[in-house]
């Protein structure tokens, strides 16, 4: 099966007073159709940045992408054109972001700010687009669609707006969607909802997928294959069982043992020792190796990624034969 996203040695740079950062350095994984990723890790480790550098979205000019490529069905989104890349966002690739606040207008009705990409990518007017409004909130089960599209983003509950946003990300519908922490600002009940909403959606369409979270309980529930990031790399990817029952890496190991177990009896949650490191006076070798209980001399040096077993690689000197 043909990769739908094949990112390749993607890195992004941001140049600050304090020195260059890599945010995002040396990130590959590809995602065939109706698969999703989850990408996980500390805030700071990169997760976000690379989904902005996918759809080119990254805060200039302190940002740039300085190399790799980002292929969608074969094409380098990082050689298009930005009138090219206006064509493809939201369209051809879509991002669901934490706040739905951050892409609805206060201003504007629903059924205006819907009305723009049916009408930029499908050409639709007049009751033609209201009708296909309609159509797309009622998808993502909210009730009285034609009613709400009436309505303004402050007279919508929380989960109410995460699925409009969701309903303006499947009008293309697109090839791959973005979700970088949707459901952080909602509660347990409509998170769960929502949940299975997006994988309704998702078999409906095919869209590939990848998901942006620090909770692993989603990953478990959501996602197909994992990839943990820290300091700008993903240092383990995988399928999600293996990576769950057989962590190879030691960070990997240490998130996964911090998760509180329901009926289990600890005096104290399990902790990673340390702050994540400062990107900027980043040291050569292992990021990790400050905080890892295996660190040993090898970690000095950068580890090359390893395969374990086949679909599950690391990077970690415990791994690599002697």
């Amino acid at each position: 099966m043909s990769a739908v996203i094949d990112v390749r040695d993607l890195r992004t740079h941001i140049v600050t007073r304090w020195g260059t950062i890599k945010a995002v350095d040396g990130v590959s994984f590809a995602l065939g159709e109706a698969e999703t990723l989850g990408l996980v890790g500390e805030s700071g480790s990169g997760k976000s940045m690379t989904c902005l550098s996918i759809v080119r979205l990254v805060p200039r000019p302190a940002a740039r992408i300085v190399g790799g490529a980002v292929l969608l069905d074969g094409n380098d989104l990082l050689k298009k054109t930005d009138d090219e890349m206006q064509r493809i966002r939201g369209r051809t690739v879509a991002m669901i972001l934490q706040d739905p606040m951050s892409s609805l207008n206060p201003v504007f009705s629903i059924g205006m700010q819907m009305r723009e990409p049916l009408t930029m990518y499908h050409g639709l007017r007049g009751r033609a687009v209201l009708a296909r409004a309609a159509e797309l909130l009622a998808s993502v089960s909210i009730p009285s669609p034609a009613a709400r599209l009436r309505a303004f983003p402050h007279q919508l509950s929380g989960g109410m707006r995460q699925r409009v946003v969701g309903a303006m990300a499947i009008a293309g519908p697109p090839r791959l969607l973005i979700a970088d922490e949707p459901t952080t600002s909602l509660d347990l009940t409509i998170q769960a909802q929502y949940l299975g909403l997006l994988k309704e959606l998702q078999q409906r369409h095919r869209f590939a997928m990848i998901f942006v979270t620090h909770n692993l309980g989603i990953v478990a529930r959501t996602c197909d294959r994992v990839a943990v990031m820290y300091a700008g790399r993903i240092v383990e990817i995988g399928p999600v069982r293996r990576i769950f029952a057989q962590p190879a890496h030691p960070y990997t190991r240490a998130l996964l043992e911090s998760i509180p177990r329901f009926g289990a009896r600890r005096e104290r949650l399990a902790a990673i020792a340390g702050q994540p490191p400062d990107l900027a006076t980043l040291a050569a070798g292992c990021a990790f190796a400050p905080r890892c209980p295996a660190a040993f001399e090898r970690c000095v040096e950068a580890p090359p990624e390893t395969e374990v077993v086949p679909g599950h690689a690391t990077r970690c000197w415990l791994h690599v034969l002697p």
